[in-house]
């Protein structure tokens, strides 16, 4: 299985910026999309963004557009997230996910750096 290994969580007040970053571990021809997502304690996992693989074709959640850019490095296995303008309601575990083709869900997962935003 391939590993996802994110990178870049932290801490930061409310209007700075931070950058994930997700390896993963081999190349794989049946990769479709990477994923963000995350988690605030006592909520529910919630969709931030996700790239088609081949395509680069990118899709935000209203909560987070104009703010957030998702981006892939098709050569390096890795996909970015690059995050502006950040509010206290950003703070949560930010996880990485894998979609492959053919399937209807993310499948794969990284283990989500911690994101805190103070106001």
């Amino acid at each position: 299985q391939v590993r996802l290994v994110e990178s870049g969580g932290g801490s930061v007040q409310a209007g700075g910026s931070l950058r994930l970053s997700c390896a993963a571990s081999e190349r794989t021809f049946s990769r479709y999309e990477m994923g963000w997502f995350r988690q605030a304690p006592g909520k529910e996992r919630e969709f931030v963004a996700a790239i088609t693989w081949i395509s680069g074709s990118t899709n935000y959640a209203d909560s987070v557009k104009g703010r957030f850019t998702i981006s892939r490095a098709r050569a390096k296995n890795t996909v970015s997230l690059q995050m502006n303008s950040l509010k206290p309601e950003d703070s949560a575990v930010y996880y990485c996910a894998e979609r492959r083709a053919g399937s209807l869900s993310y499948d794969n997962w990284g283990q989500g750096p911690q994101v805190t935003v103070s106001s």
